[in-house]
C-alpha cells in the first residue's frame, strides 16, 4: 500500500525562520531517491539545496518559484511503498492517499525508509537515482479512479474565478487569529499601516507570507497613483480635487510625477540580512577606528619570491590573513565578542577568520575555520574555494557564520581607506586599502615605494586604544618586514 508523506521546509539553522523558493529541481511525477535535492531555496544567509528524506514519487509541490515559505510549511508530498496490487507508487493505478491524508503535526507519521536528514552533505551516502517521470497515483473513489488534485482552490457558488496571476487563499476571520507565522511579515505590515485581516494568504492553509504583504503594498501604491492622476485631471463639470494631505493619508503627499519616478527595492534576502546586521552593529557596538600607512614593498617582494620558488601561488590576502592570526595571538582581546546579557567579554582561543566577498547577490562574509592553524598555502586554497562558492551562491549557512574576526580587503575596489562597520557580534575588523606606488622616505631618502593604508575598527568595550594601536602597529610591522616577522609563512 502506497503512503503519501509530506516533506516540510526544514529548520536550516542560525535562527532562520523562512526561505524563498528559487528553483524546483523536481516536478510532480518525478521519482526521487532518499536525500536527493528537490528544491533550491534562498535564505537570508545563502542559497541552499534541500534534499528530501523520502524516496518515492513526487505527488505535489507547494509554492511557486519566488514564493517565501516559513519553516515548517509543506514543500512537497512523496508517495512511497507499493500499491495494493504490488505496483510501485505513482504508476497510475491502485489506491493511495492524498496530500490531505498525510501526517500533520501531532499525528504519527507512517513508517518509511528515509534518512530524516535535510541538509546537503548529511545522511546516507547513496547517490541520487536518475529522475524518472511517471504518472502520480490516482486515489480510487467508489471503484473509479480520478485525476490527482494535490492543490485545489475552493470558491463559494457564484464567485468569479480569479484572474491569472492573482493571489488565492482565504482571509482571516474577523474574530480569529491572523494566519501569520513570521514576525518580519507582521512588522512589515505594521510599519506600512496594513491590516493583515483584510489580506488573502497565498501560503498553505491561507498563511499570509511576506510576498502577500508586498503585493498588497504595491497594489495600494498603484491605486494611490491612479487616484492622484484622476484627481488632478481637468474636468468639465467638477472642481479638481486638492492633493491629499499627510494627515489624511498617514504620510507625505506624493505628486504624480514624483510617484512615477520612485523605485522601491525590498530589503529581503542577503541585502535585508546585511542591512539588519549593519544596523545592529551601529546600534549596539561603540566602535572606534585607527589607521596607519605602511610600506608594503617588502611584502610584495616576499610574495614574488615565494611564488617563484614553485608550487601553488600565494595570494596577498593569504599573507595578510597570516599576519592577522599572528597579531591576534599577541592581542587576544580583539578575538572576542561581548555578551550583553551576562555583561561579559567572551574571548576565543581559535581564530575563525571572516573575509568580505562581493557577489552579484550582495556582500557576504565567508569564514575560514581555524585560520590560526593554516599556513599561507592552505589559506590561499581556502580563500579561493570559499570565494568561488560565494559567487556561485552555494555557500552553506555554516560557512557564513561563526567568525571571530574579519579581514576586509576593500583595496580591490580601487580605494585607499575606509572605516569599516564591525561584523556583529565580532569585536574588530581589519581593513586593507589598495597597494599603490607612492613617495616614501626609505632609509633616509625619498623613494617610490608600494604603500598601503591599514585601518582597524574595534569595539571599545573589549579593549582600549593602546591595545588596538598595538595590534595595528604589529600588523604594519609585519607588512613592512615580513622576512623577519613571518618566518613560519
Amino acid at each position: 500500500m502506497a503512503q503519501v508523506l509530506e516533506f516540510k521546509l526544514p529548520d536550516l539553522g542560525e535562527g532562520l525562520t523562512e526561505a524563498e523558493i528559487v528553483r524546483w529541481l523536481v516536478e510532480v511525477g518525478d521519482v526521487v531517491a532518499v536525500d536527493q535535492p528537490v528544491v533550491e531555496v534562498e535564505t537570508a544567509k545563502a542559497m541552499v539545496e534541500v534534499p528530501c528524506p523520502y524516496g518515492g514519487v513526487v505527488t505535489a509541490r507547494f509554492g511557486a518559484e519566488g514564493t517565501e515559505l516559513p519553516v515548517g510549511a509543506p514543500l512537497l508530498t512523496v508517495a512511497v511503498g507499493e500499491t495494493a496490487d504490488g505496483r510501485p507508487a505513482g504508476d497510475g493505478s491502485g489506491t493511495g492517499t492524498t496530500a490531505a491524508d498525510s501526517p500533520r503535526d501531532g499525528g504519527r507519521e507512517p513508517a518509511a525508509e528515509g534518512s530524516g536528514n535535510v541538509l546537503v552533505g548529511y545522511g546516507t551516502s547513496q547517490a541520487p537515482a536518475r529522475r524518472r517521470r511517471v504518472r502520480p497515483a490516482a486515489p480510487a473513489v467508489n471503484g473509479r479512479s480520478r485525476a490527482p488534485e494535490p492543490v485545489r482552490e475552493t470558491r463559494p457558488a457564484g464567485t468569479p474565478q480569479a484572474a491569472p496571476g492573482a493571489r488565492t487563499g482565504r482571509t482571516a476571520p474577523a474574530d480569529g487569529p491572523v494566519p501569520v507565522i513570521s514576525p518580519l511579515v507582521r512588522r512589515l505590515a505594521r510599519e506600512n499601516g496594513l491590516d493583515l485581516r483584510k489580506l488573502t494568504g497565498s501560503g498553505p492553509d491561507g498563511l499570509i507570507l511576506r510576498a502577500d504583504v508586498e503585493h498588497a503594498l504595491r497594489a495600494a501604491g498603484t491605486q494611490e497613483r491612479t487616484e492622484t492622476t484622476a484627481a488632478t485631471a481637468p474636468a468639465a463639470t467638477t472642481t479638481a480635487a486638492t492633493p491629499a494631505t499627510p494627515a489624511a493619508t498617514g504620510g507625505p503627499a506624493r505628486s504624480t510625477a514624483g510617484a512615477a519616478s520612485v523605485t522601491r527595492v525590498p530589503l529581503k534576502g542577503i541585502r535585508g540580512a546585511v542591512a539588519d546586521k549593519l544596523s545592529r552593529s551601529r546600534t549596539e557596538i561603540p566602535d572606534a577606528t585607527c589607521w596607519v600607512d605602511a610600506d608594503a614593498t617588502e611584502l610584495m617582494r616576499t610574495r614574488a619570491a615565494m611564488n617563484a620558488a614553485g608550487g601553488p601561488k600565494i595570494s596577498v590576502l593569504a599573507l595578510l590573513a597570516r599576519i592577522c592570526t599572528a597579531a591576534l595571538a599577541r592581542f587576544p582581546e580583539l578575538n572576542a565578542s561581548v555578551d550583553t546579557g551576562a555583561r561579559e567579554i567572551v574571548r576565543y582561543a581559535d581564530v575563525h577568520l571572516g573575509f568580505a566577498a562581493q557577489t552579484e547577490r550582495g556582500l557576504v562574509v565567508p569564514v575560514v575555520r581555524d585560520a590560526h592553524t593554516r599556513d599561507a598555502e592552505s589559506l590561499t586554497a581556502e580563500f579561493a574555494r570559499l570565494t568561488e562558492a560565494a559567487r556561485a551562491g552555494t555557500l552553506t549557512p555554516a560557512e557564513l557564520t561563526g567568525g571571530t574576526f574579519t579581514l576586509n580587503n576593500y583595496g580591490v575596489f580601487g580605494v585607499d581607506g575606509s572605516t569599516p562597520i564591525i561584523n556583529h557580534p565580532e569585536a574588530a575588523m581589519l581593513g586593507v586599502g589598495r597597494i599603490v606606488p607612492k613617495p616614501w622616505v626609505h632609509e633616509g631618502e625619498l623613494a617610490v615605494r608600494q604603500v598601503v593604508q591599514l585601518s582597524l575598527t574595534f569595539d571599545h568595550r573589549v579593549c582600549d586604544g593602546g591595545t588596538a594601536g598595538g595590534f595595528l602597529r604589529y600588523v604594519a610591522d609585519c607588512v613592512e618586514q615580513p622576512a623577519v616577522l613571518l618566518r613560519t609563512v
